[in-house]
């Protein structure tokens, strides 16, 4: 009964994360490669669950996450745009890393729209989701002046690496793109902020 009232409110309890895995970090490191070729196959709301916990996930009860942020400011936040997922409608999904749960924002399937906004890069319209690091300057540089900035594009590289480990460990690729038109993305997701990765997932293709 709870779960179907949060579902009708839009916001969607996320299973809770493995903190154990199936592979070392060092395995993880050793087979992690850019993958642009997918099964054509769904996610689960699991494994879903796991990236996004992987990326911005919350690890202590101040509020500590999985990817260091400069003076803990973290200007990140993080969107799942859904194409394929078992148990989850296709549409524009928010992260809220308190309470490790989604909030739905638009309802229609736009890995297309994302696509034709990533001049034509068609892996992000064949996965069956794609993830969309986006960032809030301000909240960083508002402490450490302009130099915030880099510090902001320092933590999105860590985020990234947590998703390609994450992505090994589940068995599951993705590759981080950056090569976008800013403006058709935040008018896609509906969104401020600055987006800076766009990182399709999905299965990893059998090698023929």
């Amino acid at each position: 009964m709870v779960l179907a009232l949060c579902v009708v409110l839009g916001v969607i309890p996320l299973p809770c994360p493995d903190t154990i895995g199936t592979m070392t970090v060092e395995q993880a490191l050793h087979q992690r490669r850019s993958v642009r070729s997918y099964k054509n196959d769904s996610l689960s709301l699991e494994e879903v669950g796991q990236l996004l916990w992987a990326a911005q996930g919350k690890t202590a009860s101040w509020g500590g996450r999985t990817a260091p942020s400069a003076g803990a400011t973290y200007p990140m936040e993080l969107y799942l745009i859904v194409g394929r997922v078992k148990g989850l409608g296709n549409g524009v999904y928010h992260y809220l890393v308190n309470g490790h749960a989604l909030e739905l924002l638009k309802q229609k399937d736009v890995l297309h729209e994302l696509s034709g906004a990533a001049w034509g890069q068609t892996v992000i319209e064949s996965a069956p989701v794609s993830l969309v690091l986006v960032c809030d300057y301000g909240r960083t540089t508002g402490r450490y002046s302009e130099r915030g900035r880099r510090y902001v594009h320092m933590e999105a590289g860590h985020i990234s690496e947590n998703v390609y480990l994450c992505c090994e460990d589940l068995g599951m690729g993705t590759v981080a793109i950056g090569a976008f038109s800013d403006r058709q993305v935040k008018l896609i997701l509906g969104i401020r902020y600055n987006p800076l990765y766009i990182m399709p997932v999905g299965h990893k293709k059998e090698r023929e």
